[in-house]
């Protein structure tokens, strides 16, 4: 089966940051990605918990989106304007997929 080469992103950010992340990424071309729950971890601060919450106010979500590798800089670029100035994280991976009209 053909496969085609494209870049993976994920992006760990505060929850309240989700939908200003999700607006800057569409505007940048970005015409797919999931969403995840981040229930905790450990970072430069030390381990974390979601758990004991009532609201996602105080947690962390992960954006996931794949690309072309020609739209990665575009992508990078849009995702630091919102994470720069928050906790978060961005990651990039190569990745390969089946069906590249998709992305």
């Amino acid at each position: 089966m053909q496969t085609h080469k494209a870049k993976r992103v994920a992006i760990i950010i505060e929850a309240p940051m989700e939908r200003r992340l999700r607006k800057t990424l569409e505007d940048a071309g970005v015409t797919g990605y999931s969403i995840l729950p981040v229930t905790g971890g450990s970072g430069r601060s030390g381990s974390w918990s979601a758990e004991g919450q009532v609201g996602m106010a105080g947690g962390m979500v992960q954006v996931v989106c794949i690309v072309k590798p020609e739209r990665l800089d575009a992508l990078l670029d849009s995702a630091f304007s919102v994470v720069e100035r928050h906790i978060g994280v961005v990651t990039v991976s190569d990745c390969e997929v089946l069906r590249a009209e998709r992305f």
